[in-house]
């Protein structure tokens, strides 16, 4: 199959999900093409991006952030464009039809990179709402055609539709040809926000399990507890709240050392509240890492802290990878009731989960588990074996194949050119 990934940003260190998938797709002998608004602004990259080649498959929209040099450009690619597909062109800058879309000439940027390859796919999979919302209008107007798959991950169920409207994908819900979520109660909201449950499947993101050695957890005599949390520094992953539990826990139990893994716009706030709470000894931000360096932080931790909490604008995690790559690993997990996290941590079996926000029961479980070191083997080992029954990405990336072939032979996709007599039979649209 030829399959087109659609993404705001690649490649990403923080989702390694959806490469997971790619490089499983290409394993397979399937074709990918990935498309990008955007480069990431870190050097680091994951090992597999430079092993599979992938950048020399990713297309950028590479659309200026101010308005002047956006529209110098943007006369360019209007000449471009125009020769190698004029209907095209002139659809994405029809501000009548498609409004901002086309006035701030994201149409065109967005079309751009298509146009340059042969834009008909057999699958085109977009990771996040909006890039669902994007590609119909790039098929819209002609800049794309395939099978429109769009996986919804989290913050775009939850801080998008709170600033945008819960009708915002109601034309994607009845347009697109099916909707994956990484979790059941994912499923519930796409259903609540009016979602065809027939169009709906939940499909786990996943890991390579036998990537993870398995290490039963042991404290040695004299030896700190290392609890390690990987994430970006933003408001959803709670890591505030990780924090105050570290420190108070700190005043009963010094022996500690707690290492944040990750970056991002909070760590001003989270450096001063380290100083506030006095507990620079104790606690580190260590910055991006390689997945390899993660690999061995993993391997010398003995508890993953993962404080998740819904934002003050209402986002929200999905599932995080972090936790199975943890539990793959033989740690017990802290993480909180927080959106689909229940559905992998089972509590008291595989780690403890706590409500959002409640530092004094984050210390409590924290203490406990200290205190009863001897039980983290056998819930290491329960972890490890959930992570390889239901999140072992093989499975899952076969599961993936059969479901897009699936859709791919439930009706033929209507081929046609970039001429206007042929656009108009896309299910009758006027354009």
């Amino acid at each position: 199959m030829r399959i087109a990934v659609v993404m705001s940003t690649f490649p990403a260190l923080s989702e390694t999900f959806i490469l997971n998938q790619i490089t499983g797709l290409i394993d397979r002998g399937h074709d990918v093409d990935i498309y990008a608004e955007r480069s990431p602004s870190t050097s680091k990259v994951h090992s597999d991006v430079e092993k599979y080649n992938l950048l020399s498959h990713t297309y950028y929209f590479d659309r200026p952030d101010s308005y002047l040099p956006r529209l110098a450009k943007g006369v360019g690619l209007c000449f471009t464009n125009f020769f190698k597909a004029p209907i095209v062109t002139l659809r994405s800058l029809n501000v009548f039809k498609h409004g901002k879309a086309a006035a701030s000439l994201t149409l065109l940027y967005a079309a751009t990179p298509f146009l340059k390859r042969k834009p008909v796919y057999d699958i085109v999979h977009c990771h996040f709402g909006p890039n669902g919302l994007q590609a119909l209008l790039l098929k819209d107007i002609g800049g794309l055609q395939g099978k429109l798959v769009t996986t919804f991950h989290g913050f775009d169920v939850s801080r998008y539709v709170r600033n945008f409207g819960t009708q915002v994908y109601d034309r994607l819900f009845e347009e697109g040809d099916l909707f994956m979520t990484i979790s059941e109660r994912m499923k519930q909201q796409l259903i609540d926000l009016g979602c065809n449950e027939q169009k709906i499947k939940v499909h786990r993101v996943g890991i390579d399990v036998e990537t993870f050695a398995f290490i039963p957890r042991r404290l040695q005599d004299d030896q700190p507890v290392q609890i390690v949390s990987i994430a970006r520094l933003v408001e959803k992953k709670g890591l505030e709240y990780g924090i105050r539990a570290v420190a108070k826990l700190a005043q009963t139990k010094p022996n500690l050392k707690y290492f944040i893994v990750g970056d991002g716009l909070l760590r001003k706030k989270l450096e001063d509240l380290i100083y506030e709470l006095d507990v620079s000894n104790i606690v580190e931000l260590l910055g991006w890492k390689q997945q390899q360096e993660v690999l061995e932080i993993l391997e010398q931790a003995h508890l993953l802290l993962a404080p998740s909490v819904t934002g003050i604008d209402d986002d929200q995690e999905g599932i995080p990878v972090v936790l199975m790559e943890a539990m793959a690993g033989g740690i017990p997990i802290i993480s909180t009731y927080h959106s689909g996290i229940p559905e992998l941590v089972e509590n008291g079996i595989s780690g403890f989960l706590v409500p959002e926000k409640d530092v004094d029961t984050l210390t409590e479980k924290l203490s406990y588990l200290i205190d009863q070191s001897a039980i983290w083997s056998d819930m290491g080992q329960a972890g490890r074996i959930y992570v390889e029954k239901n999140f072992e990405i093989n499975q899952l990336n076969d599961q993936l194949v059969e479901t897009y072939q699936s859709i791919v032979r439930s009706n033929s996709i209507t081929q046609y050119s970039f001429d206007s007599q042929a656009l108009s039979q896309n299910r009758s649209r006027n354009f």
